[in-house]
């Protein structure tokens, strides 16, 4: 016969009954702790939680139990430790140690997920390397391949060998449809649903079809050609004419068009006959003849010197017939070349390092230095010239070009539309350059330079030479020396008659000579009647010839590299002076009240026997008048150190 408790574990889960077969309100707190998990196990004792948090049996027996407990009375459980039986103990200590090892594993992952964070890793979608469901492109089955597999399949359908060609000639046309096909598979093999078919977009290259039809009609696109000099005949001391020759275009815009329409097709191999049209040129040769003429001429004299202005007729010889097309840039050393003594130039006057010596070729700045000025008024630009050291005395300074073979050189180029020709001779001490070819320069319109002095720089110290016929203390002056100078010089534009610009093209300094002073620091006195007559110093009229190797001073930057520009682009420095020995610098300049050095003849022109800055005549190999510090009247001046 069942007891109360017993009848009370046959009852259905969560449930317990009185004595009257009623549920009573324990039974119900049993039921409802059990539901939300706070019963540990499913015994025939039900706890309940009182106010205390202590566990009330719904047993009467249990609940006398808790009573003595409470009153510290102890009494074996009949059904073993916590109302279980003894059986089930070792059960429930087993799943202790299971769950409590499952926590600490879990423990310790936690642990170490704090001091050793996990990588993460990107979930990305990753395509499917084969196609499961049926898919077309164009009718072009590629149900279960690759892409690669799918773009060959493709590209074999559609091949592309699409050309463009004129008179014989091929151009092939880059892929076009490459990028198309490309983008279409990615779409399809995305890991989205693909569609059952596709169709390939020709649409949208509006671009790169623009880009190709400009790198095709570059291959066969020509210029159209005018009558214009083509030589020069040396016998004849003529240009000659060729006739002008007609260009090519090709329609961009309709091979563009066509290209497209092709595509549209999807006819990627189709073969395209470019629209080229031929372009006539402005004139032809007989016309050219009329229309060419002298557009600028320059001049300048030369020295008496028979050695210097052989190398001048040397020079102007050799650029003379010269033809620059356009866009052709001239240079004086390349034309000219090496002037050495096979060719026929000679040892004149020139400044080296400082020092006046003999150079082979000697004398051709004044060629450069001519040619630099009929090519600024013909309108022609200058884009390497560099000044003398020292003034030069054929031109206004400021406007001269000086050369060296292996050093400075003079260029210019031809910025005009058609060709143009350099005449260049030499005759009775005169040296003329003239540019030949079809006016650049608008209808009245006039370039010149205007040069004017700003300041002369000081004289440079003395040298000094040893002299032993002169007494002790004794100093005497065999050059007095000159100033150097700095030079404004402005590109003057005028449009019949009127000055319409006047802006500073470049800005020079030339150095000053030192002057010269004789002395005895050796002790002994000679007799004039024992010493060797000195020979002539001469003075060339430029700073700067052939041999040149550096006129700056150690640690200087010296005038090198003026070019027509903005004067604040390539201003020249002054430069202290050089002590040289042998050095015969003329007297200083008389400046002109007028301030601006500009000659009355015109630009360029020198009058016989003008020094530029007050020197002797350039190569003259002739003796300095007397004066300061010749022989027959020398000047003794108080020895500085006495």
């Amino acid at each position: 016969m069942m007891n109360e408790y017993e009848r009370g574990r046959r009852t259905p889960a969560g449930q317990s009954h009185g004595k009257n077969g009623t549920r009573s309100s324990k039974a119900r707190s049993s039921s409802s702790s059990y539901r939300t998990g706070n019963s540990p196990h499913r015994s025939g004792s039900f706890s309940e939680r009182g106010s205390g948090g202590a566990r009330r049996s719904s047993h009467p027996q249990n609940r006398s139990a808790r009573g003595r407990n409470n009153s510290r009375y102890k009494r074996k459980n009949p059904y073993g430790y916590g109302g279980l039986p003894g059986g089930l103990w070792p059960v429930l200590v087993g799943l202790v140690v299971v769950v409590a090892a499952v926590s600490l594993v879990f423990g310790m992952k936690g642990r170490n997920s704090v001091t050793e964070p996990e990588t993460t890793m990107e979930e990305t979608t990753v395509p499917p390397t084969e196609l499961k469901k049926e898919v077309k492109v164009d009718g072009i089955n590629i149900t279960g391949m690759s892409i690669d597999a799918a773009r060959g399949a493709i590209l074999k359908q559609y091949p592309w060998a699409m050309k463009v060609t004129y008179g014989g000639e091929v151009y092939e046309v880059a892929n076009l449809m490459e990028h198309q096909i490309d983008q279409l598979l990615s779409q399809i093999y995305s890991g989205g649903e693909p569609k059952e078919s596709y169709t390939l977009d020709t649409k949208g290259l509006e671009e790169v079809i623009s880009v190709q039809a400009a790198a095709i009609a570059q291959k066969w696109n020509k210029a159209a050609k005018n009558g214009s000099i083509s030589a020069f005949d040396q016998a004849a001391n003529k240009f000659t004419f060729s006739g002008g020759e007609k260009g090519l275009e090709v329609d961009e815009e309709k091979l563009a068009a066509d290209i497209q329409k092709a595509l549209d097709k999807k006819q990627f191999d189709a073969v395209i006959e470019a629209s080229v049209k031929e372009i006539e040129p402005e004139f032809n040769e007989a016309a050219a003849r009329e229309k060419y003429t002298t557009i600028s001429t320059f001049t300048t004299n030369t020295t008496a010197n028979s050695k210097r202005n052989t190398n001048v007729k040397l020079a102007s010889q050799a650029i003379n017939g010269t033809v620059l097309m356009p866009g052709e840039e001239f240079s004086f050393n390349e034309v000219v070349g090496e002037r050495t003594e096979e060719k026929g130039y000679q040892a004149a006057a020139a400044y080296n390092n400082g020092e006046v010596v003999q150079e082979i070729g000697g004398g051709v700045c004044q060629v450069s230095t001519t040619l630099y000025n009929a090519v600024l008024r013909a309108g022609l630009k200058t884009t390497v010239r560099r000044s003398h050291t020292y003034e030069p005395s054929y031109v206004t300074p400021g406007q001269d070009a000086t050369v060296s073979y292996g050093g400075p050189d003079y260029k210019f180029v031809n910025n005009s539309t058609t060709a143009i020709g350099i005449r260049a001779s030499y005759g009775d001490q005169v040296c003329t350059v003239s540019i030949y070819g079809i006016p650049i320069l608008e209808e009245g319109v006039k370039y010149a330079l205007r040069s004017k002095k700003i300041k002369d720089t000081d004289l440079p110290a003395p040298t000094y030479e040893e002299d032993p016929t002169l007494l002790p203390d004794v100093e005497k002056v065999k050059s007095q020396g000159s100033q150097g100078s700095y030079w404004e010089t402005r590109l003057e534009i005028s449009k019949d008659g009127e000055i319409i610009s006047n802006e500073v093209d470049h800005n020079t300094t030339y150095k000053g000579h030192a002057p010269v002073i004789l002395r005895n620091t050796s002790g002994v006195v000679i007799s004039p009647e024992e010493t060797t007559a000195p020979e002539s110093t001469v003075v060339p009229s430029e700073g700067a010839a052939d041999g040149l190797v550096s006129t700056a001073s150690p640690g200087t930057e010296g005038n090198a590299g003026t070019e027509s520009r903005p004067a604040e682009s390539r201003t020249s420095e002054s430069r202290p002076a050089e002590t040289t020995r042998g050095q015969a610098p003329a007297e200083p300049q008389t400046t002109a009240p007028s301030g601006n050095n500009v000659n009355p003849g015109g630009p360029g022109f020198v009058s016989p026997g003008s020094g530029g800055a007050g020197q002797a005549p350039a190569d003259s190999q002739a003796p300095l008048p007397a004066g300061p510090g010749s022989q027959d009247a020398p000047v003794v001046v108080p020895n500085p150190l006495s």
